[in-house]
């Protein structure tokens, strides 16, 4: 009891010394900048050191968004984001959204709503991936382009092969909406579905699945004693009941070999032979590090992230102007998630800020037990969230009214509208136009 008290206690800390964090963050910009305009030099004829940031997901994103808001006004420093998709991937609602149809399209936020050229000349943003990294250079994949830099952040992120539910592995809108319509359709075709992987992606599509489609047979597999084997013991159990109570089959210490030698069977490693409609995959997610093994191979962790000292500089001397932050950084967080993702770009952003004043980093990024929060949805209508230390948890069992989630409140804090999207306008204008021309 005296430890759940103190974790309340904790909790509490951490909230008021996040919001005291914002709050002083919003007025040291609001004030520095009223002190370059009263005092400063004039604003420059054009920016020239450039601040390029790879990847703009969580981490990356947030980093944009306090360098160009918090960069002086007359700072020669330029920030230059390159990100290949059309649209920010919200990836923690995928899994429900490629169960349940008609909500795809608000997993898919604009960009620029929180991100923005101001003052005129901050800001750069470049739909393009970087194909090539050298100490002083980044080379664009689709037009060539060779953008040196000053600075660079690495946010690339984590990836999975193939893809849904965990990650879309595409960059248009569109055609991601595509791909999870069509993982909505096989999954409500299918007679008996099995799930690999017994992480909170795997839990949340079987239970969503099986209380969508009740007649249907869900199965999980997951290799481990227990699923949402990284966390406490009482999420373990809650989602182990949650699983159960809705009618999912949930095999553990078991895995997925390979298809067995009759069409439509599965093998697992116990000898077991099952019979499904559709594998749905949620293993596997990697660092996405490897343009910084091209250029460093020492940074790379064995397990593939890239390393980092505490101010998430990278660990190569060499290298002291390359920064990482996100899931692609070996910062030994816990339960990687946006939260986590997102106080790393904070800790990038204020030592790229104090650099860029000609001073040196000293902003250090450390784990805290309240990053790794997990919000775990149990079927359509139910959920639970978990705060642990390690020693003890709390369980908050909630109800969920919303099939699209926390959707619309990422788009608020994207700074967009839900769910106003000029890119789908445009789209549709563009396939009526097609269709009339055809006809």
């Amino acid at each position: 009891m005296l430890e759940k008290t103190g974790l309340y206690l904790k909790l509490i800390g951490y909230i008021f010394r996040f919001i005291n964090e914002e709050l002083w963050r919003a007025a040291r910009t609001s004030w520095g900048r009223k002190q370059a305009r009263l005092f400063g030099p004039p604003a420059p004829e054009s920016r020239d050191r450039n601040i390029v940031i790879v990847g703009a997901s969580f981490a990356g994103n947030r980093v944009a968004q306090l360098l160009t808001t918090c960069l002086p006004p007359n700072s020669h420093y330029r920030v230059i984001v390159v990100e290949p998709n059309s649209h920010f991937q919200f990836s923690w609602v995928l899994p429900r959204l490629c169960v349940v149809e008609g909500h795809e399209h608000k997993a898919f936020i604009p960009y620029g709503g929180n991100v923005h050229d101001d003052p005129v000349g901050v800001l750069r943003w470049v739909r393009d991936r970087v194909a090539d990294v050298t100490e002083k250079t980044v080379q664009l994949q689709n037009s060539g382009e060779i953008i040196p830099y000053e600075i660079l952040v690495i946010a690339t992120g984590s990836g999975v092969e193939k893809g849904l539910p965990s990650r879309v592995n595409d960059t248009d809108k569109r055609r991601g909406m595509e791909l999870m319509q069509d993982m909505q359709q096989q999954i409500k075709k299918a007679d008996t579905v099995v799930v690999v992987g017994g992480g909170a992606a795997g839990v949340e599509i079987a239970t969503d699945a099986q209380n969508l489609y009740p007649g249907k047979k869900v199965i999980l597999v997951h290799s481990r004693e227990a699923v949402m084997n990284r966390f406490g013991k009482g999420l373990q159990k809650a989602a182990l009941e949650g699983l159960e109570g809705l009618g999912v089959e949930v095999i553990l210490r078991d895995r997925l070999v390979r298809e067995a030698s009759k069409p439509g069977m599965i093998l697992l490693q116990s000898g077991r032979e099952i019979q499904c409609d559709l594998v749905v995959d949620c293993t596997g997610q990697q660092p996405s590090s490897a343009l910084v093994a091209q250029l460093s191979p020492s940074s790379i962790s064995p397990s593939g992230h890239i390393r980092v000292k505490p101010t998430l500089q990278l660990l190569d001397e060499k290298l002291p102007n390359v920064y990482a932050c996100g899931d692609v950084a070996d910062t030994k967080t816990p339960n990687p998630n946006a939260r986590a993702a997102m106080r790393q770009a904070c800790v990038v952003a204020e030592n790229v800020l104090l650099v860029a004043a000609g001073k040196r980093p000293r902003h250090r990024y450390e784990n805290s037990w309240a990053d790794g929060v997990i919000k775990l949805t149990l079927g359509l209508t139910k959920s639970i969230t978990h705060y642990g230390d390690g020693k003890s948890e709390l369980l908050f069992p909630g109800k969920e009214t919303d099939e699209a989630l926390m959707s619309a409140m990422c788009w608020s804090r994207m700074g967009q509208k839900p769910f106003e999207d000029p890119y789908m306008d445009s789209s549709k204008a563009s396939c009526s136009t097609d269709r009339q021309a055809a006809v």
